[in-house]
């Protein structure tokens, strides 16, 4: 998750302001092909795979294939644009209510552990819950105690499991996107991060912070009387929890972070040499928001840029282009026909990074202004990412963030995808 991910929360503070009063009403024929089309998010994935059945998806919609390419854009944009805005009112009220339990929680949490921080209540972005789905988050939990990060003085080898006891082989060195933490890598820490809870050997262990994080997550839905509305997910390596809202039942993954807010990760080798995108200040101002550091697995933590991404996100149509409505209508599609569901396998997260590797190879505004062409660029990018089950990190292209996903889920999203590449009006829902 995460996912980050990261176009998200009570959606974005800078967001454009609010459209202006209501396009005119669809034409009959639009509102029968918009109740239609929602038949195909519906389908068997079995019966849209099939190349030689989507003649019969097509017939089952009732789609005119004349008709709707003589549809003028602008009515087809304003259809979609409209979902948008209606998706924005009903993550903005979940949002709310997610942020309230957490904050219960957290506080709680905070009070039986000082290591943990409180996650407070935003009225307007908060930059610890990010909306991977609309019934999937992660929320980062801030740890407290450790300051002044000087990054790793000596490469040494690992010889202890999680119990502490020696092995005869050494622990696998962390990759892409992970990395090992030292209490000897902060110029200040709490003499509770050296205790044996959460530390082995000099290293503090995510997998040992999650055990006491979990304890003190399941004591805090008894303390707050919360056990009739939040109950802890089994078998998960991170703590995840099932949440009962207004809209229904959502899924948090909770994860405890340590937030670097004052260097710039090593293995984040950006921005590439020779590219126009961002402009130079746009990248310092970007470094220096830091990194973070989460718990998610057992002896490695996990590198997230979710700040960064989501100031390089906020500002990215300062030139008056139209890439946050492409994303915001890219996200509409995943989320309706490509790849809906609870759990999906393409998140926000997912999408955002094509955008950002979209916009870097496509810098100018010229190549930002007609939204149908720039739309099918960012589906196109898409595409190939799925089919190929390939997507870099874009701050640490070494990783591939669709390296866990599962392969079948993903080619029936490329076969979804595709079929809209094919017709895309004949898939728009």
């Amino acid at each position: 998750m995460a996912d980050g991910f990261s176009q998200v929360g009570k959606e974005n503070r800078s967001e454009q302001a609010r459209r202006g009063p209501a396009s005119d009403p669809c034409s009959q024929f639009q509102r029968s092909f918009l109740q239609r089309v929602t038949v195909l998010s519906k389908l068997p994935t079995s019966f849209v795979l099939h190349r030689e059945k989507k003649q019969k998806v097509a017939a089952i919609l009732g789609i005119d294939q004349d008709a709707m390419k003589s549809l003028p854009e602008g009515d087809l944009a304003d259809g979609l644009l409209s979902k948008v805005d209606l998706r924005r009112q009903q993550i903005a009220q979940t949002v709310e209510e997610v942020q309230e339990v957490v904050h219960r929680l957290t506080a709680e949490i905070s009070h039986q552990d000082s290591r943990f921080q409180a996650v407070s209540i935003s009225d307007t972005y908060n930059d610890h819950i990010k909306v991977l789905a609309p019934s999937l988050f992660h929320v980062t939990v801030p740890l407290k105690g450790l300051a002044g990060y000087k990054g790793a003085q000596a490469q040494r080898w690992r010889y202890y499991n999680l119990q502490g006891a020696k092995l005869t082989c050494p622990l696998r060195d962390p990759e892409g996107l992970q990395q090992w933490l030292e209490t000897e890598q902060f110029m200040k820490a709490l003499w509770q991060w050296h205790q044996a809870d959460v530390n082995i050997e000099g290293d503090i262990v995510p997998a040992k912070v999650l055990q006491v994080f979990r304890t003190l997550v399941e004591n805090a839905v008894k303390a707050c009387h919360l056990s009739g509305k939040v109950s802890m997910l089994a078998n998960r390596t991170a703590v995840w929890v099932a949440m009962e809202t207004s809209t229904g039942q959502v899924e948090l993954e909770l994860a405890p972070a340590v937030e670097i807010l004052t260097a710039w990760s090593e293995k984040a080798q950006w921005p590439r040499c020779l590219k126009r995108w961002p402009s130079p200040d746009r990248v310092e101002c970007i470094k220096s928001f830091g990194f973070n550091l989460v718990a998610r697995s057992s002896y490695h933590w996990q590198l997230s840029f979710s700040q960064a991404e989501q100031v390089l996100f906020e500002q990215l149509d300062e030139d008056g282009g139209c890439r946050k409505q492409c994303f915001q209508v890219l996200r509409q599609l995943k989320e309706d026909v490509w790849c809906p569901g609870r759990r999906p396998v393409i998140t926000t997260h997912h999408l955002q990074t094509v955008l950002f590797w979209t916009c870097e190879k496509y810098p100018h505004l010229k190549d930002w202004q007609v939204f149908h062409q720039a739309l099918l660029r960012l589906v196109r990018k898409l595409h190939r990412c799925v089919s190929q089950h390939f997507l870099k990190h874009y701050f640490v292209p070494k990783s591939n963030l669709l390296q866990s996903a599962n392969p079948s889920e993903l080619d029936a999203v490329a076969q979804k995808v595709a079929f809209f590449l094919k017709n895309p009006q004949a898939a728009l829902p």
